[in-house]
């Protein structure tokens, strides 16, 4: 619970602080800038509210590992949803209003998971998780869409190390196995998800796992 305190804030805070011109910026999502990154939070935010608003009264389904689902293809983002998100961002037309809108949904979500009970059985497509394990999920979606966020944007602050290695952690459970000792949290995230590819030393450190990646997940 405290993990996914500390990576949405800071989260919150590197987009707190962008300068106006790193909006129009690439993010490390395909298809999309910054500006349709932050939209994409402010997206999230609401499904984290409306997630804890939804209990369950069944036994969980999935945990934070299996929460996530393995797709075949890269985003592109052309998928309606991905597109429509693009088009909310635009209709923003000023950064600060995009700012305003995740300060005032994101704190929102974070005083959400702070105040709720970690067994409490909540719902989301169509699964069933407790909240402690739904929160500890979203610690990869905070990590991940930060290192989306800084991808074209160096002098702006990365995840927290302890996201990074949780994340990985998470990540090397999804994909039954560990990424070499030689590579960093954030290079495991970055080759693991397929935003950006392994180097030729990085393939033969790999070996036969490279061939199982990159696992796409959402």
């Amino acid at each position: 619970m405290d993990l996914f305190s500390r990576s949405w804030t800071a989260l919150r805070t590197a987009v707190a602080e962008l300068a106006d011109a790193d909006f129009e910026q690439p993010s490390g999502c395909a298809g999309w800038l910054v500006r349709d990154l932050v939209c994409h939070l402010v997206i999230d935010a609401q499904d984290v509210l409306i997630t804890l608003a939804t209990p369950a009264a069944t036994e969980p389904t999935r945990d934070a590992v299996t929460y996530w689902e393995v797709a075949d293809t890269q985003p592109t983002g052309d998928d309606p949803l991905d597109a429509l998100t693009v088009r909310l961002a635009a209709a923003y037309e000023e950064p600060r209003l995009l700012r305003f809108h995740l300060d005032d949904v994101g704190s929102a979500a974070g005083r959400a998971a702070e105040l709720v009970d970690p067994a409490l059985r909540v719902g989301t497509r169509d699964e069933v998780l407790t909240a402690g394990d739904y929160l500890t999920a979203y610690v990869m979606e905070w990590t991940l869409h930060h290192l989306d966020l800084v991808a074209h944007l160096p002098n702006v602050a990365g995840p927290p190390a302890e996201g990074l290695a949780q994340s990985r952690e998470m990540l090397e459970k999804i994909a039954g196995s560990l990424f070499p000792a030689s590579f960093s949290d954030k290079d495991a995230l970055l080759v693991g998800t397929g935003r950006r590819a392994p180097t030729d030393v990085e393939k033969a450190e790999l070996g036969g796992s490279a061939a199982k990646l990159p696992l796409v997940i959402g």
